[in-house]
This record gives C-alpha cells, structure tokens and sequence, in this order.
C-alpha cells in the first residue's frame, strides 16, 4: 500500500515537473547589435563625433602654440637672458600643462555626453525586451552580446526581431 502510494506521489511529481520544464521558455538577444542598428544612436554617434572634431580642433590649436613657443624658445635660448629663459620655460611648461588638462576635461566630457545619449536608447531597448518577454512569455531573455551566456540551445528563441517589431512601434524620442 505505501509502496502504491509512493509511486503515485513520484509518478505526480515527474509528470508536474516534465509539465512545468515544457513551460520555459527562454529567449536571447544581441543588445549591441541591437542597439547599433537604431536611428537614435547612429545620430547620438554622430553627435559625439561632432563635438570629439570640436574638441580636437581646440587641442590642435593648442599644440601648434606649444610648438611655436617651443621652436622660439630653442632657436634663441643661448643668447636670452637667464631670467627671460626661465620665464619663456615656465610659460612652456604652463601650456604643456594647459593641454594636458584640456585632453583630460575633453576626455571626461565625450564620456558624459556619450552616456547622456545612449542612456534614453539603453532604456528604451529594455522597455521594449521586458515588453517582448511578458507578453510572449519567456522566463528570461539573455543578452548574448554581454559574454555572460556561454552557451544556448536551440530551444533559446531569438527575439531580436520581436523587440525590433517592438521598438519600431515605438515613437523615437
């Protein structure tokens, strides 16, 4: 009797559980590809190259006045007086220092700009894939762009074509 009892307590469990592992269903999606195919970045990049040619621009400025009071300094250093050749070397040295920081300053500001770009198209990729995910339902959709997945099979669906779908019904910003 406990021995029937059993076998129909394994036989319930086996068959839920074969039930409930039909009922996964997982997707992947390569977001950086993903990502790149979208007007809004192709023109957020745009934008960046703009203002990185912009920034550029100033910083060659910067180094031709670096040059020129460089090849000044050291076509008449030996006959300058000790205290004029001091203050033409600290007056090199500031620059130098000048485009250092501009190079700095200029770095950190493409960074920010970049990041205050993408940050709308990040979140409106997300908000479409948790839309696709819901109503589609996945248990989970993988980014396999991140290298965090090592593998997946064939039973993992590709939604980029539904967030595309998705993200083409979306209103661009």
């Amino acid at each position: 009797m406990k021995a029937i009892k059993l076998l129909l307590v394994v036989a319930a469990v086996m068959i839920s559980s074969g039930t409930f592992a039909q009922e996964l269903k997982f997707g992947h999606v390569n977001i950086q590809k993903l990502v790149a195919e979208l007007p809004e970045k192709v023109a957020a990049d745009q934008k960046l190259q703009a203002e990185a040619q912009k920034l550029e621009q100033n910083l060659k400025v910067m180094n031709e006045e670096l040059d020129t009071k460089y090849t000044d300094y050291m076509e008449k250093r030996d006959t300058l007086p000790e205290l004029i050749r001091a203050t033409k070397e600290k007056e090199i040295q500031e620059i130098s220092q000048r485009l250092q920081n501009f190079q700095m300053l200029a770095q950190q500001n493409l960074q920010q700009q970049e990041q205050q770009l993408l940050q709308p198209i990040i979140e409106k990729v997300q908000k479409a894939i948790d839309e696709v995910g819901a109503e589609n339902g996945f248990i989970y959709i993988f980014d396999v762009s991140s290298r965090v997945v090592v593998y997946h099979s064939d039973q993992s669906v590709d939604v980029e074509n539904l967030v595309k779908t998705k993200l083409a019904a979306t209103p661009a910003n």
